[in-house]
């Protein structure tokens, strides 16, 4: 396995609101600054300057990345959440700046870090352990991760939350969308307003650790006969609001596989695509974010190892309803039946232009392709992710015709469409066929009824 790369260096973390507003207030400031000294050269040189030719230049994409990476909180997550979960949506410049967001962030200074557990855990909180490693294992835009030995031997490893987090969240993500909105390079059409009351909605959640650590609980009930994965136990004992302790599992990252013999990386892409089948269909709880760090490998054991529960959805009986149906309906190719399920999602309205209506069912026609193969889909061969970038961003084009899709269906899109990236990491051949199977026939109605 190759070695991790190197670690980014301690940062302060601005905390309060205020000295956030001020430097996202700069940050639009150089931006701006940036804009109006280029379209003067572009002007001197009597060319007519194009507005996101101006903005996107190389030097503004790195103040923008930078400058929310060294914020972390919502600001940063804001960034990932877009990059993520908007990315058929936003211009591929757009998306490949907010991109850079998903590499590991700046952990605090040590200071910021004592100050942080004395309020948490009491002046004494050193006496709790017989090692407390200060160098985190990894830094992510709400928290870092540090590994300890309590007094009593269990190996942990405790997420402790940036200061200021939870506070700054409205503000962050008001002041983010500014910035989006500045930029010029939204969609027309596109309900900014919706994207961002969601991502709010969901920080709130990814900041609240004490249902994070239920989160943890549940899903390592649902999985204890599962012995392809493991999921950390929670320490209740050491979980405060703003820190989260759980048992430390080893692990490498899940794409070091892309060495491994192609048994086992089918074997683990199946896998990890029919846990987020049990998840939707069986269990009615999905951990929604497919963040490649969220999954670590144990190469003695052949385990994976589930980590990050604070993005856990649960989902209604009827919206898993929805979802069969579309399924059966890519699965058979009818296109019917997949009118009836994009109208069942609210995809499509009577409303809709016809053209426009063509447009987005061939779309889910393209997107559900793989389900249609007989025997493995070979990711790694597939130029899918290509085809379906380009109808998407074709589709966006004509945005403001089409309402947006359930919130609960743009979360199963992400958690599908990252682990469909993650295959494609990894070269994986799977039988979805073989895999969804299961679950293309309704379930006995007490079984339905989570």
């Amino acid at each position: 396995m190759p070695a991790d790369p190197p670690k980014p260096p301690p940062l302060p973390l601005p905390a309060s609101r205020l000295s956030r507003m001020t430097r996202l207030g700069g940050l639009a400031t150089r931006l701006a600054g940036g804009v109006a000294a280029g379209g003067a050269r572009e002007l001197a040189q009597g060319r007519r300057p194009r507005w996101n030719d101006l903005l996107l230049t190389p030097a503004n994409a790195r103040r923008l990345a930078d400058e929310l990476s060294r914020m972390r909180g919502a600001a940063m997550k804001m960034g990932q959440l877009l990059s993520m979960d908007a990315g058929e949506l936003l211009p591929p410049e757009l998306a490949q700046i907010l991109s850079r967001l998903r590499a590991e962030a700046n952990p605090m200074p040590p200071q910021q870090l004592k100050t942080v557990l004395t309020a948490a855990w009491g002046p004494d909180w050193l006496r709790r352990f017989q090692r407390f490693e200060v160098r985190p294992l990894a830094a992510a835009s709400i928290g870092q991760v540090h590994r300890a030995l309590t007094r009593d031997g269990r190996d942990l490893a405790i997420k402790v939350q940036y200061p200021g987090v939870r506070r700054s969240i409205d503000s962050d993500v008001t002041n983010v969308g500014a910035l989006l909105r500045l930029s010029g390079l939204m969609p027309r059409g596109l309900d900014l307003d919706a994207l961002l009351a969601e991502a709010r909605r969901q920080l709130h959640e990814e900041a609240d650790y004490p249902r994070e650590g239920a989160c943890l609980r549940r899903f390592g009930a649902l999985l204890e006969e599962a012995p392809d994965f493991r999921v950390p136990a929670l320490a209740p004992d050491l979980t405060t609001d703003c820190v989260l302790a759980m048992s430390h599992e080893p692990g490498h990252p899940v794409e070091d596989l892309v060495t491994a013999p192609q048994e086992e990386r089918d074997r683990v892409a199946t896998l990890l695509l029919g846990l987020a089948l049990r998840e939707l269909f069986e269990f009615g709880l999905m951990q929604t974010d497919p963040n490649f760090a969220n999954y670590r490998y144990q190469p003695e054991t052949g385990r994976i190892v589930l980590l990050d529960f604070g993005a856990t959805r649960s989902f209604p009986a009827p919206f898993r309803a929805l979802c069969r149906e579309m399924l059966r309906a890519g699965q058979s190719g009818e296109r019917e039946a997949l009118r009836a399920a994009a109208q069942g999602f609210g995809l499509l309205e009577a409303r809709t232009p016809p053209g426009l209506e063509k447009t987005l069912l061939d779309l889910l026609t393209l997107a559900l392709s793989p389900l249609r193969t007989t025997g493995e889909f070979d990711f790694g061969r597939s130029d899918l992710a290509q085809r379906l970038n380009a109808a998407g961003l074709a589709l966006a084009e004509e945005r403001a015709e089409l309402p947006l899709p359930p919130v609960d269906a743009l979360y199963v899109q992400r958690k599908f469409g990252g682990l469909y990236l993650l295959a494609t990491r990894l070269r994986a051949r799977v039988d979805l066929q073989a895999l969804t199977a299961p679950y293309l026939t309704p379930p006995a109605p007490a079984e339905d009824s989570q």
